[in-house]
């Protein structure tokens, strides 16, 4: 799925002007995380006291770094870059705050036209991104047929270099998403076989906080979720305008980014609180993707989990701010 850094939101730099608190936000290419760019465009942001200044990254681990370096407090990430980050600075391990979506077709696994099953898998090469969820959503689909891991020859890779691979041939199936899979898909030669439609509740793009922004910036937390709200209510009020503005962002047609969305579930901030349950689904996720990292050698198996905490999603609902 998307790269440990898939593509992720942060707040940099705060300043104030007047009662408009100015907000850096980095983005990346990936359908769900697009309405941030539409909250600013149209100006919902202002409505609760924020301007977000929008700053585009091509690659996602971008933003990873930034948050390892301490630029950056905030972003939008997969829930395996949350793990990786948590492993790899436990002191500022990021805290989950809210569900962005969950992947319901939008992570796939895509396979050579010649091939009928995952199972014909076995001992052939199988591009992964290792950073991404993507060794997760191939465990899933191998595990559905009684293979492993250890069963394919994982070929690690850029998610920009595998659509040119599956046509060459030197690889025989991918793990990737969207506009990546669209990309391989369009090419005739791939198809996909599996895809996160498939596993229901296991795979989420979640919005993270720096532990210290966390305590002292709960207020602009607070509005930042009641803008990401406003833009989905938008969005579901007058999609086509909303549909041309983030298909604009993203640099495709506003066909194919309305397609993207049909991989995607978006709750709402009432909707995402069971979610947030003590060993709920958000935490069984995070202890299950911990341990295909483990296998894949990227973090120890005892690594520290990222903590989560709906409090500024009840704060949302409950108070003006």
């Amino acid at each position: 799925m998307r790269w440990l850094g898939l593509a992720a939101l942060a707040l940099g730099a705060v300043s104030c002007s007047s009662s408009i608190t100015t907000l850096t936000v980095p983005v990346s290419r990936w359908p769900g995380y697009e309405f941030f760019p539409l909250a600013h465009e149209l100006g919902l942001d202002r409505r609760h006291g924020l301007s977000l200044n929008l700053k585009t990254y091509a690659n996602p681990q971008d933003i990873v770094h930034a948050y390892l370096r301490g630029d950056l407090q905030l972003a939008q990430l997969t829930t395996v870059e949350a793990v990786d980050l948590c492993n790899r600075v436990p002191k500022r391990c990021p805290v989950v705050v809210l569900v962005l979506d969950e992947s319901r077709g939008g992570d796939q696994v895509v396979v050579k036209r010649s091939l009928d099953s995952i199972a014909q898998l076995r001992s052939l090469p199988v591009a992964i991104t290792p950073s991404t969820l993507g060794p997760f959503v191939l465990s899933r689909a191998l595990a559905r047929h009684d293979l492993t891991l250890d069963d394919v020859e994982l070929s690690p890779m850029p998610l920009e270099a595998m659509p040119d691979a599956l046509v060459r041939g030197d690889v025989a199936a991918a793990a990737m998403f969207p506009p990546f899979s669209d990309q391989a898909i369009a090419t005739g030669k791939v198809r996909p076989l599996f895809t996160s439609r498939e596993i229901p509740g296991e795979i989420f793009d979640i919005l993270v906080v720096d532990p210290d922004f966390l305590a002292s910036r709960r207020r602009d937390l607070v509005r930042l979720l009641r803008v990401w709200q406003d833009a989905h209510n938008e969005a579901d009020e007058r999609p086509h305008p909303a549909i041309a503005i983030m298909a604009r962002h993203e640099g495709v047609t506003e066909k194919a980014f309305r397609d993207s969305l049909k991989g995607l579930v978006f709750l709402s901030l009432t909707e995402q609180q069971p979610l947030f349950a003590p060993d709920g689904i958000l935490e069984r996720n995070l202890r299950i993707l911990r341990e295909v990292q483990a296998y894949l050698n990227l973090l120890p198996a005892d690594a520290p989990l990222p903590p989560i905490d709906n409090s500024i999603i009840q704060e949302a609902l409950s108070s003006e701010v």
